[in-house]
This record gives structure tokens, sequence and C-alpha cells, in this order.
């Protein structure tokens, strides 16, 4: 055994398998077989390999196994290429060892030394795709672009400084597979949300692995800058029985929930739902989390679909996961944010996860929209801005406020566009929300240029977490697509070059008003704030119903004035500071 060798333990699960390969490749792409040793559900094998040998797994047993598939290690944390759909992945008997990714055995660095999350509830959030924040890029080298590397270039800092952003939430960059439906229609996912194990980092976007994202990380951190990492455990990129076996499936099954005819349960809409009841399915989800955390010190993570974890089958907002993450020394101080709804019965969970977590407060984006379209309530908008008292509760918010996120609407779109137009997506422009809270605002000019001031300065003046996402700070435009995932083009990318810099710095003017009002982002459940008619006259319950505004009056002296009815932006929503008024 050479220095550069180093004897490595193969392990995996497969309970219901009767035999297990450990599959290595040479650079010629020769396979040699290993059988494996079988210890109850686990089996496993020591074999002296060098760091960068290239691997898989063969399992054999009653369908669905079938050995003539190359499985990825669910463990894997590295892969040798990206993805690429192909229909032989899902058609039995046909050999798929040329057509998925191997595994590379990569002796990974010591633990991080473990440091307290750089961000806090309260701060802004800034959403971004990894690879469309920087393919067009101008100051972004050509070879960084669209990468993790790029987030932590000098240029990018300095624009998320100028914005005052406290934590970078980064759409997934685990390695993901093309929905089956896009190759034939030319497209490609854009977005991420199909990924197939939880741990590998996609080439495309991390062709550095984790040192990668180690560096970024620590560079943000660096700047003040947490990292939040957006993770998918509801589903796979396995999808229904007539999609691809790569891994979870051809080693345990399992993992996916069934229906009691065994029909696969769907509750993620993409064909398949991982079974939460199931607990090698949570400490796959502890176990990649802890890796995250471990190897590359981000704060936190936010889970897609997020009733998922706490069914099997109902929503239990007292799931063993929970309890599971609040107990992990390496888990119990990071940030945990919900997208609280999904598909399945009963999917819509906003402000039943745990105290210690956030969520994506969707109500919050739609009353604030309704009320700038002229057919929503001041006294629902006020509520939003306290926090959503009623739906957190009176002592502490939870509440993640965002007015436009990756999935729907841009934020110019939304005063755009009354109507999706998804034409692009292949799918006739039935994909996408279809009653979006959104209006034409006329021709581009003044008209839409103050709603657009309009609808930031509220989210800005909002109590707790807020979420701006990548581009809306300066007009970003999707041609009114709101389900831009498939859309790995111009559609999706940030134009760096046509940027509204005027936007840009009133957004930078936003975030330093509310820098120096911390009471804005306590998410502390504050009732010491004042709430009065645009008068000047205290605000009394019969005046909410039929108010164009109002003024929120905050204990420091600081007031948000809202007038729906102003002639112009700066009217709309203005700020004062004591007896100063100010126009970020």
């Amino acid at each position: 055994m050479t220095d550069a060798t180093f004897a490595h333990r193969f392990r995996l699960r497969s309970p219901n398998a009767t035999a297990v390969w450990l599959c290595l490749f040479d650079e010629a792409d020769q396979e040699t077989r290993i059988p494996m040793t079988r210890a109850g559900d686990d089996w496993s094998t020591d074999h002296p390999t060098p760091p960068g040998t290239r691997y898989g797994y063969r399992a054999a047993g009653e369908p669905p196994f079938d050995v003539s598939k190359l499985l990825v290690d669910p463990a894997a944390t590295h892969l040798d290429r990206p993805f690429a759909y192909d229909p032989r992945l899902g058609t039995s008997g046909i050999d798929t060892a040329a057509l998925v990714p191997k595994a590379i055995v990569t002796h990974l660095p010591p633990p991080n030394s473990l440091r307290p999350p750089v961000f806090r509830p309260g701060g802004l959030i800034y959403e971004l795709n990894v690879r469309g924040f920087t393919m067009l890029h101008p100051e972004v080298p050509a070879d960084q672009r669209g990468t993790v590397a790029a987030l932590a270039h000098p240029a990018i800092i300095a624009h998320l400084h100028k914005l005052g952003v406290n934590a970078v939430e980064l759409m997934p960059i685990v390695a993901w597979i093309d929905e089956r439906h896009l190759p034939p229609l030319g497209l490609s996912n854009a977005w991420g949300y199909n990924p197939v194990v939880p741990m590998a980092l996609d080439p495309r976007l991390c062709p550095g692995g984790m040192a990668e994202l180690r560096a970024t990380v620590a560079a943000l951190r660096t700047a003040g800058i947490g990292t939040i990492l957006d993770l998918v455990f509801n589903h796979t990129g396995e999808s229904d029985l007539a999609g691809p076996t790569m891994s979870f499936r051809g080693l345990d099954d399992a993992v996916y929930a069934k229906a009691p005819d065994g029909t696969l349960i769907n509750d993620a809409g993409t064909g398949n739902t991982l079974d939460f009841g199931y607990p090698a399915v949570r400490n796959m989800t502890l176990e990649t989390l802890r890796h995250f955390v471990a190897q590359a010190g981000v704060d936190g993570f936010r889970f897609d679909l997020a009733p998922i974890l706490a069914r099997s089958p109902g929503f239990d907002p007292t799931a063993p996961i929970f309890a599971a993450i609040a107990a992990d020394p390496l888990l119990a101080d990071r940030i945990m944010i919900a997208e609280p709804w999904d598909i399945g019965p009963g999917g819509y969970q906003l402000g039943a996860f745990p105290p210690t977590w956030l969520e994506w407060n969707d109500r919050f984006r739609d009353d604030l929209r309704r009320f700038w379209r002229g057919d929503g309530s001041a006294g629902a908008l006020a509520t939003r801005l306290a926090g959503s008292t009623d739906v957190f509760g009176a002592a502490h918010t939870r509440t993640v406020n965002f007015v436009a996120a990756h999935d729907g609407f841009t934020l110019a779109d939304t005063i755009a566009y009354a109507t999706r137009h998804n034409e692009a997506n292949g799918e006739g422009n039935r994909d996408g929300h279809a009653d979006e809270v959104s209006w034409n605002a006329g021709r581009e000019g003044q008209g839409r240029s103050e709603d657009v001031r309009a609808l930031l300065a509220t989210l800005f003046a909002a109590r707790g977490t807020i979420m701006l996402t990548a581009g809306d700070e300066f007009g970003r435009t999707q041609r009114g697509n709101n389900n831009a995932y498939a859309q790995d083009n111009a559609i999706s990318w940030l134009d760096w070059s046509t940027r509204d810099r005027e936007l840009e710095d009133y957004v930078a003017g936003l975030a330093a008003w509310r820098r120096t009002h911390p009471a804005i982002s306590d998410p502390a459940i504050r009732h010491d704030t004042a709430w009065l008619r645009l008068d000047g006259a205290r605000m009394q319950p019969h005046d909410w119903a039929h108010a164009s505004g109002f003024v929120m009056q905050l204990p420091e002296g600081a007031s948000v004035r809202i007038d729906r009815n102003a002639g112009s932006v700066r009217n709309g929503v203005s700020f004062a500071a004591g007896s100063d008024t100010s126009h970020p």
C-alpha cells in the first residue's frame, strides 16, 4: 500500500438486498466489482483505495432491485460529473454504468471549529440562485461565473454590504437531475430542486467541492455575512416508478412514502415523497445537516416543502425530526427556516413549526401586495408589519417577510403582469401559480417605479426577519415567467448591465434606515407601537376597514407613514426619525 492509499471503509444501508457489490472504476472506466459483507441492514467492505478513486454500487434482490443499475452512494460528497437524464436510467435490464456520475473517494479535512452563526433572526436574508446570480456579472472572472466561488469576489461582497445583507440564502447547490420532460423540450433545471443524493455538491456550481464551499462561507463570514443553504428533503430526482433508478430506489426503496396499496405518495408534486416516519430518512437528514455545519460552517438551512419533514402521513408539530435537531450539539444553534406548505393533505402549516424556527410568510407577501394593488385592507397590512401576531402568537414572531421569492413573479414583474407568461416552459402556460396577487401598473415609467418603491419600503418597515430575492433591488425581470425553474438562460440570469442603479440606491437607503432603528428588526413582539390615522389622530377599531393608510409610530421616535392615495412614492411611504422626515 502506498502513502497515497488508505484502507477506506465503504458502507451503505440496503435492508432487503441479497447481495451488494462495491464497483471501482479505473481511468479507462473499467469496472471492478468487490462483494460486500452484510451485518444487519448494512453492507460494508474495507478496501485499499487511493483518494480520487471513482466508485458506485450494485445491488441484487427481488424487484425493484436491478443489478444492471449502477447506484450512487447515498453518502457521497463529491461526484465526477453532473447528473444527466437518460430514459435508459429507468429501463429495467439496461446497464447504466456509463450514464450516472461516480462518487469520488475523498479524504475530508478535519471539521471547522464550530462558531456561532453570523446571522440572527431579524436580519436581512438575500435569496440567490448561485448560477444565475453571476453568469452575467462583468467584474467576476469568466471562469468563476456561475459558481459558489464567485460569491466571495470583492465586487459581490461590496454589493451585499451596500444592501445591508446579513445572510445569503443559496438555492440548492447539491447535485440534481433534470425532470424527464425537460430534455425533449430543450430545457434544463435551473433551480436545483431535484436532488438525487443529499450531500454531493453539484460539480457545475461547486467545481472545487467542499473546499470551495468552505472558503466562500469563510469569506462571507469575515465580511459579516452568514450563509444559509436551501436543502430539499421532501423528494429525490428518482421521481415516480417510471423515473430513473440511480441510488435509493436501487438500495432501499422504503425511503419513499407509499399508500396502503403500495403506490407512491406524491405530497411534493414531483412523483415521490420521502417518508420521515422511517428512521433511516431522519438519520440521513441529520447527517446531511451535520456535514454542512461541520465541514463548511454554514449558519443554517431553509427546508423546501417543509411539512413533509413532519408528516407520516399527517403533519405533526411534535415530529421526531424537530426534537432531534434541537438536541443535536452541532445543529441546536443553527438557523432553521421552513417553507411551511406542500400539496399534501393539511399541507398549509404556517405558524405550526417549532418556536425556534423561522417560517416563510406568504400571508405577508399577499397582504402587502393586495394593499398596494388597491383591494387589500390597511388592517391586514398593519398586522403583517407588526410581526403577524395572528399567526405566530403574542410573544415572538418567527416570520420571514418577503414580497417576492424565486418561486413566482419577480418584484418588477409583480406590477407589470396581471397574469403569468410561462410559454417558454413548454407546458402551454399551465405551470406556475395561476392566481398570484399582481397587476399591470401601465407603461414603464413613473407608475411602475412608484409601486416598486412602495412595496420595497413596506418590506423594510416590517418587524422581524425580511428577505429580498437577488436582483429585485435593481428591477430584474423574467418577462412575466413566474415559474422559471427550467430557464437556465437570460430569462433567469441577472442582467447586471441594465440594473436600475437609482432603485438599488433607494434599497440601500432603506437598509440604512432599518439598521438605525433596531426595534423594527427585533423578532420579539413589542406592544409599544402607536398606530395613527393619516391626520395624526389615533386609529380606532372602526378606522381600519376603510383607511387608505396609517402611521406606524415606534417607541424611539421613528415612524413610518403609509398612504395608498399619495401622488408619489415619497409620500406613499415615508420615514421619520424624531422630527426629521427622511426619504431613503
